[in-house]
């Protein structure tokens, strides 16, 4: 009867260790992807990049024309 109780014991406790594992590997990879695009925009030399919207003459002529 002690191998029985063991074993589901045993059971019960890898059920728990794959699911936080795969938890875990989850977070892992999502962390990653989320962290991998960041140093590609950082490193970026857009000189536009950054400034925002503009009102300039161009975009208020086309607004002008662009009323209905």
């Amino acid at each position: 009867m002690k191998n029985l109780t063991r074993s589901k014991l045993s059971r019960r406790n890898f059920l728990i260790a794959a699911g936080v594992g795969g938890a875990a590997t989850a977070a892992a990879i999502a962390g990653r992807a989320l962290t991998a695009d960041e140093p590609k925009a950082a490193a970026s030399n857009d000189k536009r990049r950054g400034k925002g919207y503009q009102d300039t003459a161009h975009v208020r002529s086309y607004y002008n024309t662009a009323k209905v």
